[in-house]
């Protein structure tokens, strides 16, 4: 993390509150790193989920929110695992980039919310991922249309594509989560 001073009272109480509401408890993180050191891409990150997690204990909304470690967190829950105050990290990361595209901050890596996007829309319409389709509209999303070829070319002749998609049994149920049924919180 570069040197800035940040103090709890320069914080976003409002943020905190959110926090608070969605059962994310930030201040009882004593630094240990374990999250730090467990995190399978961490090395990729700007903020460490340690530093993630003190700037959010301070209420430092802004700074997370510009951060690129939100978007490159790959939600394996690792780091929660791994948190001997069983801090919901991965809840935490979840809540920022929710918190981002809701105030309409450019995402630090465009591309994270392209694939989210296309991905959700693939679950929503055939009930799990149909991977051509959703690799299609990621394609269009991210405007990338040529990177991966190769990959998508031998993944292709390997069999491990399908060409048309097929259904799942329980779609209505699948069709409810998307509808906001049984939510926890307001979105």
């Amino acid at each position: 993390m570069q040197n800035v001073n940040i103090s709890p009272a320069k914080g976003n109480r409002k943020f905190l509150k959110k926090l608070e509401t969605r059962k994310i408890d930030v201040q009882t993180c004593f630094q240990c790193g374990r999250c730090s050191s467990g995190c399978p891409v961490a090395d990729f990150f700007d903020l460490q989920p340690m530093e993630v997690v003190r700037l959010a204990s301070y209420g430092m909304e802004e700074k997370l929110l510009t951060c690129s470690t939100i978007w490159l967190c790959a939600s394996c829950d690792t780091c929660a695992t791994r948190c001997p105050n069983a801090i919901d990290i991965t809840g935490l990361m979840d809540v920022l980039r929710e918190l981002a595209i809701r105030k309409g901050i450019e995402p630090a890596v465009p591309r994270v919310p392209a694939f989210h996007l296309s991905f959700l829309e693939s679950i929503r319409r055939w009930g799990r991922t149909y991977e051509i389709g959703m690799i299609g509209a990621y394609k269009i999303r991210s405007r990338d249309f040529m990177g991966d070829m190769k990959l998508g070319l031998s993944m292709l002749k390997k069999g491990k594509l399908n060409l048309r998609p097929h259904s799942i049994d329980g779609k209505s149920e699948i069709r409810e989560i998307f509808a906001g049924k049984g939510k926890e919180y307001e979105r």
